[in-house]
């Protein structure tokens, strides 16, 4: 496998730069008084996700690129639950706010895989067993 040497050829950072475009485009639908509001806070969580992915790869330490993807990963669910509360606010549509949902989910699921890739093997096994006992309970139900 081919080291990476910029960020900008990680897919996780392409796609959540499409998810930023993607979120200025919808937050243009929002109404006026929701500039300074969810608008703003929605922009700032899309924002967020790129940029901490793109610090963190050039910290050149393992450590501190994982708190920075931890961070993007906050930043993911912070902006997901922001355009679900816009969809129920009726500010966008469904199919509006769909495009953008599905790449939010695609950076969470590649941001999860780079926290496991760059977590110590103690971590990785803790995640590993807590993915699997959600697993096992999601199952059981």
């Amino acid at each position: 496998m081919a080291k990476i040497s910029s960020f900008r050829e990680l897919v996780v950072w392409q796609v959540s730069m499409e998810v930023v475009v993607d979120c200025y485009a919808l937050t243009t639908r929002f109404p006026t008084e929701e500039r300074y509001g969810l608008a703003r806070d929605a922009r700032r969580s899309a924002v967020s996700i790129p940029s901490n992915i793109a610090e963190g790869h050039n910290r050149h330490s393992a450590r501190a690129y994982l708190n920075h993807v931890n961070i993007a990963l906050g930043s993911q669910a912070e902006l997901d639950t922001q355009i679900e509360l816009a969809v129920r606010l009726g500010y966008v549509s469904i199919s509006d706010a769909a495009p953008c949902q599905q790449k939010l989910a695609r950076v969470g699921q590649m941001l999860h895989g780079l926290q496991r890739s760059l977590a110590p093997i103690g971590v990785r096994l803790c995640l590993s067993l807590a993915l699997l006992c959600c697993l096992l309970l999601h199952a059981g139900s």
